[in-house]
């Protein structure tokens, strides 16, 4: 049988699971005594080595020893768990997925304002506990759309705001939001489905579509997990197992099925097994259920050779443990996740979750995050602030960019190099440009317009100018315009005398009217069309002229 083995390109631990898991694996290294509350994970195999290696798992912070560090898991918790634990003394690491402590802001301020708050998802989830536990009461959940539905067919509150559990299905959502009325007189529609969540359930969807059998793999008590299983068996036959020894108990019935299959299809079929996988399963349990898969159907695929997974998890969480970040650091980053118009996530492979608001990102306010960046890409970076308590880093793209582009200007400085860029502002004495990230002050005797123009012609408008002082230490950098435009009109002026001979008919504009003639500008230099030459002709100021010209060598019109 002729078996092709695809694993689905977003399967596996997910950003926020991921940093939870190291946060308690690093806890254990410092030798402190650590609990979780509740599973850090929904997957047995990841919670049997933290308990192992001393982790307990407790309900209530009230089992809590006075001695032990409480680690909040991915999921967050209400905000009367803060209080308690504030009360009782004990240390305390928060590692709530910075999307889920998102939405806890969100609620609180919207509950604040007077809103009240729908919230779609499973009640019985403990993200959405902890979420309901940061709306003051003023909130309401839903599981679905028929649920939503009945809400709406009552009196929806005069003031409503809408939110989601991160793994929220997308196209439930859509299909929620769909349903909304269009003319609430105050309604806040908030995505906060984690696009890594998206983007896993999208993957699935497609690789189950191209797939004649799907195995999903994670936690039977996963949301996620269970939601990736629902996709994939809309489009195919399904398995959810847990472990690689759960797939040796189903192989039987996936065997049989896949007899089924074959059955229906031509001789030369390949049977096509899609594997996917929940975001608390790590990499190496899906690479064991992948050869496992390859043994039940006694044949080869193309799982390339590689190094142990599990090895390879522990080698990175090492890693993890001795990266120190600090202020003022210039690190390489991954694009972990974009979180609506506000913020990019970011891998520094450090403990600390890396985050670039969009400030951070870019100058330019008419752009989004996803404008300019997208989830893989590797960005150079410098920290601004590290916060081990909340276990962030904030990150910068745009200082970085402001380094780099100094360090141009600092070039274009000594070698006389002509820059571009965009006027941004103007300001008290001239106007602001930007230069590839840089602040370049022009001041208005070097604009190029004449004595008291109105700078504001120039305002969004790209220019081109030359840098004529460098304040190193407070990275300052002046420009002109006016150098270039001079150097410009020398250039023209040594082309026209290059090749200007008597007889030569030129095109030019008139730029002024004496009483014995008009001055013609011929494209960097001043030619004098004398008063005979006007007799029979009508025309402007401002009218082109085709005529033989007496051109000067002296700009003076004088």
């Amino acid at each position: 049988m002729r078996t092709e083995i695809t694993v689905a390109e977003s399967a596996g631990f997910c950003f926020g699971v991921d940093r939870a898991v190291k946060m308690v694996y690093q806890a254990l290294e410092e030798g402190k005594q650590v609990a979780t509350l509740g599973p850090v994970v929904h997957n047995a195999t990841v919670v049997s080595d933290l308990n192992a290696k001393g982790a307990r798992i407790v309900d209530d912070p009230k089992a809590l020893k006075p001695d032990e560090t409480l680690i909040i898991r991915a999921h967050g918790v209400p905000e009367a768990v803060y209080a308690q634990l504030a009360a009782q003394g004990n240390a305390v690491i928060d590692a709530t997925c910075p999307f889920v402590a998102r939405i806890h802001t969100i609620v609180a301020e919207q509950t604040a304002a007077g809103r009240h708050v729908f919230i779609a998802g499973d009640p019985q989830h403990p993200e959405v506990e902890g979420i309901v536990g940061h709306c003051n009461g003023n909130c309401t959940v839903f599981r679905n759309r028929d649920e939503l539905k009945c809400l709406i067919d009552r009196t929806l509150p005069e003031r409503l705001a809408i939110v989601a559990q991160t793994t929220y299905n997308k196209i439930l959502w859509g299909d929620c939001i769909a349903l909304l009325p269009s003319d609430h007189p105050d309604l806040q529609v908030f995505d906060t489905v984690c696009s890594a969540t998206a983007s896993r359930q999208s993957d699935a969807d497609r690789l189950s579509k191209k797939s004649d059998l799907m195995v999903v793999v994670g936690g039977h008590h996963s949301s996620n997990t269970v939601k990736l299983y629902d996709v994939c068996s809309r489009n195919c036959p399904t398995w959810h197992i847990e472990t690689a020894a759960e797939l040796s108990a189903a192989a039987g019935d996936i065997r049989a099925k896949a007899a089924e299959i074959l059955s229906r299809k031509d001789s030369g079929h390949i049977l096509k097994i899609g594997i996917t996988a929940g975001a608390s399963t790590p990499a190496h349990i899906i690479k064991e259920v992948q050869t496992n898969m390859s043994g039940i159907f006694d044949t080869d695929t193309t799982i390339p050779e590689s190094e142990d997974f599990a090895a390879a998890f522990e080698e990175e969480l090492d890693k993890t443990f001795t990266k120190k970040i600090r202020k003022g650091d210039r690190v390489v980053g991954i694009v972990a996740s974009i979180s609506g118009n506000n913020e990019v996530m970011v891998d520094v492979g450090a403990k600390q979750t890396g985050y670039i608001t969009l400030s951070e990102l870019t100058s330019d306010t008419s752009k989004k995050p996803s404008d300019l960046v997208k989830v893989g890409d590797e960005l150079e970076l410098v920290v601004i602030q590290v916060n081990d308590a909340e276990g962030t880093v904030q990150l910068s793209k745009r200082k970085v960019d402001e380094m780099v582009g100094f360090e141009n200007i600092l070039k274009a400085h000594e070698s006389g190099e002509v820059l571009e860029g965009t006027v941004l502002s103007v300001v008290k004495g001239g106007i602001v440009a930007d230069c590839n990230g840089v602040h370049v002050f022009i001041p208005a005797s070097q604009s190029g317009l004449g004595r008291g123009a109105d700078l504001n012609v120039l305002l969004k408008q790209p220019i081109k100018f030359v840098i004529i002082d460098v304040n190193e230490q407070r990275r300052r950098a002046v420009g002109s315009i006016r150098q270039v435009q001079k150097a410009e009109r020398d250039a023209a002026k040594a082309k026209f005398w290059e090749t200007a001979k008597v007889g030569d008919v030129y095109t030019g504009e008139v730029k002024s009217l004496t009483s014995y003639g008009a001055f013609v500008d011929l494209g960097g230099i001043d030619g004098m069309v004398t008063f005979p030459s006007f007799l029979g002709l009508a025309f402007t100021s401002r009218a082109m002229l085709s005529r033989s010209v007496i051109p000067s060598k002296s700009t003076s019109r004088h």
